[in-house]
């Protein structure tokens, strides 16, 4: 999918947590504030292609940037990871669900062992 053709603010926002990249900087961005430089240390990109990562999470609204003197600071902006959130719930549920039906059925199945007969492997 390129995310330049997409329009809806769920799918942009999808299209750029699709990327570890992104992922990674934005789990930076939740413990504050970072310029462009520190935000780009940890990986061994070019300028242009941090540069690309950043325009695609501004584009997704998952960033802002404002201009302080010579740095471009980025912070994290977290509303539109809770729409993400609001649209995971429903599906949510339906996994817990199922973990669990998961747990009652091993807590059904399982003997417990009697304490003295428990023994421990040795290697």
């Amino acid at each position: 999918m390129d995310s330049a053709r997409v329009s809806d603010p769920l799918d942009l926002t999808f299209a750029a947590l699709a990327d570890p990249t992104r992922r990674a900087m934005l789990a930076r961005l939740a413990s504050g504030e970072a310029t462009v430089n520190e935000l780009a240390e940890p990986f061994a990109l070019s300028q242009p292609a941090i540069s690309k990562h950043l325009k695609v999470l501004e584009r997704a609204g998952l960033i802002s940037r404002s201009r302080a003197a010579q740095t471009r600071p980025c912070r994290l902006e977290a509303a539109r990871l809770q729409d993400v959130a609001q649209w995971v719930a429903p599906y949510r549920a339906l996994w817990e669900d199922s973990f669990d039906r998961l747990d009652a059925f091993l807590q059904s199945t399982s003997k417990p062992i009697p304490k003295g007969k428990r023994h421990v492997r040795k290697p």
